[in-house]
């Protein structure tokens, strides 16, 4: 039996905010909120938890573990480890692997592997052949195979009539299609925002419009197909209008914004490099803004990192011939409880809605809620505790921009399925 005392229980599900004991035995909580009246025998663990937050665990709609195909950047282990470290108990991998998770074969070799990880992972597929946007996979198969979902995460689906159809298919399987919205011919170099700092450093950059072009016409089609649609990784004022607007009209229409754009901007460039390359990029303080205004309206309701693992020596290329990406497991929740909650912008528990029941509801997960009969996946964190981030990272990469900073809210421990998978030391 695993018990937990006196810690300060928060679930989003249900709005309970209490201080109380928890108490799990057989991977199911057996107790919520009280005083544990029962006896502790010799190999149950104990965790006092005074002081610290209990929250269901974290849910990552949006990573990429690199397996197969680049597991020297990452691996399903290595991933899951990275996730456990930062409060995720179950994750949704990215179909951008090699080959593409875009057969059977593939889908069931993660899904069999993922069997032995230390936290859920979860993948979706791709929504083309080959993530060349030229033919759709079969949705059904994959399905029967594990798959949760469906996307391209990577590359922006260009063919209109093409995504109409898979988001058709989509809607009538009722699983949600993730979308990649960058118009290719509108970018000069990616990664970077065009704007003062590309024009400083001649870069060309990728404007705000290579998103917001797309992210219009998929919102329209996203209303017209009544799929469940997520418009990924959303950097741009003008995203988040589009997503507000067909999300206040019917659409079901999911914005998913990350730390690092509600955290940084293009000015972070000069001095991280490479570090703070991504797609899409960093943009303006009055992107970042808009982003926080769409997180506190509930335009945009899920926060995922887009960990995207690199090597060192890929990373310590020249910002225009580097990989784009950043790693965001180890993070993720201090970026939130540090930017968001201590300015005032959400509360705790409005974060933790956006990183444990909208996630687990969109995927339609048994999971994200803390409840009596539920699997026992829980974080517990201290959010008033300040740390630096450094290079120590779970994950086998260190490509983040956040090394060096001093953020607030650590995870002290991380319990899936009612074991202990990390614990702070």
């Amino acid at each position: 039996m695993l018990i937990i005392k006196n810690g300060k229980i928060i679930d989003p599900a249900s709005g309970m905010e209490q201080v109380g004991d928890v108490a799990a035995e057989n991977g199911k909580i057996v107790q919520l909120g009280g005083t544990f009246s029962g006896k502790t025998g010799a190999s149950d663990t104990v965790i006092e938890a005074e002081g610290l937050t209990v929250a269901p665990g974290l849910i990552d709609t949006h990573v990429h573990f690199r397996d197969p195909g680049y597991t020297y950047k990452e691996d399903i282990y290595t991933g899951a480890h990275a996730a456990a470290a930062g409060g995720f108990t179950t994750v949704v991998c990215m179909a951008n692997t090699n080959p593409a998770a875009d057969n059977v074969e593939t889908v069931s070799y993660i899904v069999k592997k993922a069997e032995r990880a230390c936290v859920r992972v979860l993948t979706a597929a791709a929504v083309t052949k080959g993530l060349k946007g030229k033919e759709l996979v079969d949705f059904e198969s994959l399905l029967k195979c594990g798959a949760v979902g469906f996307t391209d995460d990577g590359i922006a689906l260009q063919d209109a009539a093409l995504l109409e159809e898979a988001m058709m298919q989509a809607a009538l399987l009722d699983v949600p299609v993730s979308l990649h919205e960058e118009d290719p011919s509108m970018i000069i170099c990616p990664g970077v925002n065009a704007g003062k700092v590309a024009e400083a450093l001649k870069y060309g950059g990728a404007p705000a419009q290579s998103e917001s072009s797309m992210v219009e016409r998929d919102c329209a089609l996203a209303l017209k197909t009544r799929a469940s649609v997520v418009i990924q990784h959303i950097s741009a004022k003008e995203s988040v209008e589009a997503v507000r607007s067909y999300w206040r009209r019917g659409a079901r229409v999911h914005g998913e914004v990350t730390p690092q754009h509600f955290s940084l901007t293009e000015d972070i460039v000069p001095e991280k490099g490479s570090l703070a390359r991504v797609n899409p990029p960093l943009r303006t303080e009055a992107d970042r803004q808009a982003l926080i205004e769409g997180l506190k309206d509930g335009t945009l309701d899920i926060i995922s990192t887009d960990h995207a693992p690199h090597s060192r020596e890929e990373k310590a290329r020249d910002i225009r011939t580097a990989p784009s990406g950043m790693i965001g497991l180890e993070t993720s929740l201090a970026l939130g409880i540090t930017n968001l909650v201590k300015p005032g912008h959400l509360s705790l528990m409005d974060l933790l809605e956006k990183m444990t029941v909208n996630p687990a509801r969109l995927y339609k997960l048994p999971a994200g809620a803390l409840a009596e009969d539920a699997a026992a996946d829980m974080v517990i964190f201290d959010e008033n505790e300040t740390w630096t981030v450094t290079d120590n990272f779970r994950s086998k990469s260190n490509n983040s921009p956040f090394i060096g900073q001093t953020l607030t809210g650590r995870v002290k421990y991380t319990i899936c399925g009612g074991r202990l998978v990390y614990e702070d030391r």
